[in-house]
């Protein structure tokens, strides 16, 4: 996928984290940027090819490789789990290695092999604090004065968790759109549904800003484990049910990891003519 020369086309790569599907474009050595434009054409499925997220590869100084984050509205993500468990999984593999640094605005995230074709990413510590989540004015991120009383968590990305009785029986439509926009999240909000199922077991399922509702995400599954941590609901070690499948997250003293699959679907190249229109 390196070094394309856009007059025959822009490679790219469609990858999956539980159904939470991405495309992944390289820009090391092509002569095209990925804009917002860009983005939102190609994150449209009729018209583009459609995904949740897309994930641009840049070089960096300081990590093996740098990512940035696009929603499929064409406004950009500081975080997006799933796409960066993919594409370490990806790099690993193509440079034979079994541990991977990823320069992200998160942040510098390490990436490792999990075994059994899983792949583990540290996410980072989780923002607690109202300022970094961000919210719009001072208080308690444990329980927010919305109905309901959600847990904010930011991941590099802004989180409100709701617990509730049964995560299945919540429509999420229109539920996750409402929330997404609510005044206390100044850069709107991930919004998530979960409830406990047993020990360190939660069911959860979210409304990503920007895009909707997604099988998973890995960000939103990192922000609701810390959320039950905080509340008493979970131990550090959590498994989460979601739409798309299961994820492993572990609070730990040096940031939250996550561990669970990837997939590579297909590679692919957008035309020359697709690109001219944009």
């Amino acid at each position: 996928m390196q070094h394309a020369d856009t007059s025959l086309g822009l490679p790219f790569m469609k990858m999956h984290g539980l159904g939470n599907d991405f495309v992944v474009i390289d820009q090391r050595g092509n002569n095209i940027r990925v804009s917002e434009s860009l983005a939102r054409a190609l994150g449209d499925r009729h018209r583009g090819v459609g995904f949740d997220q897309l994930a641009v590869l840049d070089d960096v100084t300081d990590a093996d490789i740098g990512l940035t984050f696009f929603n499929s509205d064409g406004s950009t993500a500081g975080a997006c789990g799933n796409a960066t468990r993919c594409v370490a999984r990806f790099e690993m593999d193509r440079r034979g290695i079994t541990s991977l640094s990823l320069k992200t605005e998160r942040g510098v995230l390490q990436a490792e092999e999990a075994g059994a074709g899983l792949t583990r990413v540290n996410m980072g510590a989780p923002l607690l604090d109202w300022r970094d989540v961000p919210l719009a004015r001072e208080m308690d991120t444990l329980a927010l004065p919305i109905e309901g009383a959600p847990t904010a968590t930011g991941m590099g990305n802004p989180h409100c968790t709701f617990f509730v009785d049964d995560a299945e029986a919540v429509d999420l439509s229109t539920f996750g759109l409402s929330h997404e926009h609510h005044p206390l999240f100044p850069e709107r909000t991930n919004v998530q549904v979960a409830h406990v199922v047993g020990d360190d077991h939660l069911r959860m399922r979210v409304w990503e800003r920007g895009v909707g509702v997604t099988l998973a995400s890995g960000s939103s599954s990192c922000a609701t484990a810390v959320a039950a941590v905080r509340r008493g609901l979970t131990g550090p070690q959590v498994r989460i049910d979601l739409d798309g499948g299961q994820i492993d997250i572990d609070w730990r003293d040096d940031g939250v990891w996550m561990t669970g699959p990837t997939a590579h679907v297909f590679t692919g190249t957008l035309t020359p003519e697709f690109l001219a229109t944009l």
